[in-house]
């Protein structure tokens, strides 16, 4: 695969998706919220919709149920795994790092170092490692208001990947890099935003295009 949509936050809204059918990518990878707090029921027949293959991890606002209903689903649960496709290294994880408001997905960030340690350790490198993350990495695409809120934890291990894909705040929609790594927050799909990433085929060459339907 060289073509890849990214999405991310959907909370439950899945009136703009069609839309995003109508590009051209050889595969999807979802970055949490795909529910606001549940439903589950509709999350399977929503990820079927996509003819290319799928990989999802859950969100904050996601019920950690929802990684038995990724599992069974037709989309690959990347959730503390790792998978890889050629010449890319797709690693997951799910959740985000503590907030302020109890929601029913968080990590503390000694959890979130556990997990990231052993999957940085045991992944196949490749030629494009990419971490799929719902929590950005601290100061990179994390402002709110004033404030840093992203994982430290994350932004300790992301110089082990080329490219960190991250959601979770929705106003800090970009692209950024960070220590060399890049990093990219596609926005909510909610309100129709994505992001398409070009893989090339070398080391680092890594195009992305933010969209909007």
């Amino acid at each position: 695969m060289t073509d890849v949509l990214l999405l991310a936050d959907l909370h439950g809204n899945y009136g703009k998706l069609d839309a995003f059918l109508s590009y051209d990518y050889d595969a999807v990878i979802i970055a949490g919220d795909i529910t606001n707090f549940g439903p589950l029921e509709p999350v399977d027949s929503v990820l079927s919709n996509f003819e290319v293959p799928c990989f999802a991890i859950p969100g904050n606002c996601d019920p950690r149920e929802i990684i038995d209903v990724l599992e069974r689903s037709d989309a690959v649960c990347l959730h503390n795994s790792w998978i890889a496709l050629g010449k890319i290294t797709l690693a997951g994880l799910g959740g985000s790092n503590k907030t302020p408001f109890n929601t029913p997905f968080e990590l503390t960030e000694e959890e979130i170092d556990r997990e990231l340690t052993r999957i940085a350790n045991h992944m196949d490198k490749n030629v494009h490692n990419v971490l799929l993350s719902h929590a950005p990495p601290y100061e990179a695409l994390d402002s709110v208001s004033e404030d840093h809120v992203g994982s430290r934890s994350i932004r300790k291990h992301m110089t082990r990947f080329d490219l960190v894909c991250c959601a979770h705040i929705h106003e800090a929609r970009g692209i950024t890099e960070v220590d060399g790594v890049t990093v990219v927050n596609p926005g909510p799909a909610s309100e129709g935003y994505g992001a398409i990433i070009h893989f090339g085929k070398e080391p680092k060459d890594i195009h992305i295009d933010l969209i909007a339907v």
